[in-house]
């Protein structure tokens, strides 16, 4: 026994930077491993696309194209350069063009130096991975200054190293954890003005310099980021109506002042963006996806989506599974590792609220991710935009969950107090400081589960559509779909894409039918005409189409094809 609590006391003795590169290494292997393994989804697309400085409207619609003319955009474009990048993304898009940018001079970059000559998806998800990385050491610096505690940095470095979660971001090719950087350099900034406001010393200019640069490239890489600073703003709102009221002071004056002026700063940077996106329409329809489903599922199932999204970031199993059995014992073991923590947070946090040490950045932080998800269901609830439905837009506070909780688990080192618990829970820690050990490796366990692709699965799957078609086609094929946005296009790319990396390519044709143009009825009609006119026999597949279809002389195939995430489709055979 006494061996065992020398064991779980040695995290406080072990050099504070050996431990910090060991949790950084980690955290690269995990996000860098079968980095491309699974397929790109129609957002990745997006990135490949926009970041190369092509345009997804040079896809040919209402009429019959190859597989490399649909692949085309994918294509490096020599001619391409940042301006091409920021105005396409203005157009077609809805995101901020920064990311974009940064990734089409790496792109540049790697084929100036002739280290690729194609251009695939695990190219394309290096630099968020990387970005993933950097977290790592991130996350230590925000934790430990508002803690003021080393061991509180280590534990959420060693967090973040394996949060199912924030491995799920860095193996997209997104720009979610380039933001989530700037997350934790706001959330830094705002603890350590709060701290000067409550020692009664001046924020210094400095810290309002940076904190107003991190707001701003915030900005500029994802227009969500504006829900971190709003909740910032909650909170400062919070802390002060909860502090006993009191003449100001000149100082307090001062430091009210120099905050006012990030607030004014960071204001102007998304007044910018605003008066450059609302001409341009937001997103051309991209984000309809998010609008609720009108029935009363609507009203019950965000919090669950938000609950969905909270335990993956320090623990998943394999729900995902193809077995049953297998989901029904995954979803168990979460249930009791939940029973198991949710309590022993709850104590943990009741001690730490007591110690000056944490109570203040306990409060601050917790005032944040509250307020973050106050907004999440505001935006839900009153404005019928389901933000819950994104797990990616918890990025947004993601960073701030990973902090507190690894000043929560820190406190057993800091504190004797003991626990008011049942006796299950001294037989199952017979040491407070062994949650973080337990914690630690249920999210070890979840990395494992988002690598194998147990969990976190995309939302769509070409590579099951199509391993599906090459076992059923027999004849030469047409894969058409109605379009209405460049999601479309993605949705038939990923398709293409795995055509294409597959060596049993088919003759397969696509058909693309524009579902925005004002001729629509007599669009649909060009389906009709090219089975007419080609050459018999021939098959026809539809994916994601929006009306009933009628096809003289083809046959709807009646078996029952597996369900596939993100491809509902239909075969038909024409003699």
């Amino acid at each position: 026994m006494k061996l065992y609590r020398q064991w779980i006391n040695q995290l406080l003795y072990v050099n504070n930077s050996i431990l910090l590169v060991f949790w950084t290494i980690i955290g690269g292997i995990l996000r860098f491993t079968n980095l491309g393994a699974k397929s790109p989804w129609t957002d990745e697309f997006a990135t490949m696309v926009f970041s190369l400085g092509n345009d997804f409207r040079s896809v040919p619609l209402n009429q019959l194209i190859s597989l490399d003319t649909l692949l085309q955009p994918l294509q490096f474009n020599t001619n391409a350069g940042i301006s091409s990048v920021i105005s396409l993304l203005l157009e077609e898009d809805n995101h901020p063009p920064l990311y974009f940018v940064i990734n089409h001079l790496w792109i540049g970059l790697l084929s100036h130096l002739g280290v690729v000559e194609n251009i695939d998806i695990t190219i394309m998800r290096i630099l968020p991975a990387f970005f993933g990385v950097l977290s790592i050491p991130g996350i230590y610096i925000l934790s430990s200054i508002s803690f003021r505690s080393r061991l509180a940095g280590q534990i959420s470095a060693s967090l973040m190293a394996v949060s199912p979660y924030g491995i799920y971001l860095a193996q997209e090719a997104r720009h979610y954890t380039f933001a989530t950087l700037f997350v934790i350099a706001s959330l830094l900034c705002l603890v350590v003005a709060i701290r000067k406001i409550k020692e009664e010393s001046v924020i210094p200019y400095w810290l309002v310099l940076v904190w107003l640069l991190a707001n701003s490239i915030g900005l500029s890489i994802h227009y969500f980021f504006c829900l971190t600073l709003i909740s910032e703003i909650i909170t400062l709102i919070f802390l002060y109506n909860i502090q006993p009221h009191e003449k100001l002071s000149n100082l307090k004056r001062k430091n009210y002042y120099r905050i006012f002026l990030v607030i004014i700063g960071t204001f102007c940077t998304g007044l910018m963006w605003l008066l450059i996106i609302i001409p341009k329409g937001y997103g051309n329809d991209m984000i309809s996806w998010i609008h609720p489903v009108n029935n009363v599922l609507y009203f019950i199932s965000p919090p669950f989506q938000l609950l969905a999204v909270w335990i993956p970031m320090i623990s998943l199993l394999p729900v995902e599974s193809s077995s049953i059995p297998i989901v029904i014992l995954s979803g168990l073991i979460l249930l009791l590792f939940l029973i198991f923590l949710v309590p022993y947070i709850l104590q943990e946090v009741k001690i730490g609220l007591r110690d000056k040490k944490f109570s203040l950045p306990l409060i601050v932080l917790i005032s944040f991710i509250s307020g973050v998800i106050g907004i999440f269901l505001t935006i839900t609830y009153l404005a019928r935009l389901d933000l819950t439905r994104g797990a990616r837009y918890s990025f947004t506070y993601f960073p701030a969950v990973i902090a507190v909780l690894g000043g929560i688990l820190s406190i057993p080192w800091h504190s004797n107090s003991e626990h008011k618990l049942s006796k299950i829970y001294s037989i199952i820690l017979l040491n407070r400081k062994m949650g973080f050990y337990i914690v630690w490796i249920m999210g070890l366990l979840g990395s494992i589960t988002v690598l194998l692709n147990l969990g976190y699965q995309k939302y769509y799957r070409p590579e099951q559509f199509v391993d599906i078609f090459q076992r059923t086609v027999s004849h030469d094929a047409v894969i058409v779909t109605t379009h209405q946005s460049l999601v479309q296009t993605g949705e038939m790319m990923g398709i293409g894409l795995e055509l294409q990396n597959n060596q049993k390519l088919t003759n397969t044709s696509f058909l693309l039918i524009d579902k925005n143009s004002k001729d629509y009825p007599q669009e649909a009609e060009t389906l009709q005409t090219i089975v007419e006119n080609t050459k018999e026999p021939l098959e026809v597949w539809t994916v994601n189409f929006k009306d009933p279809i009628k096809l003289k002389n083809c046959n709807l195939d009646t078996k029952k094809y597996p369900h596939i995430d993100g491809y509902h489709y239909e075969r038909y055979i024409c003699n």
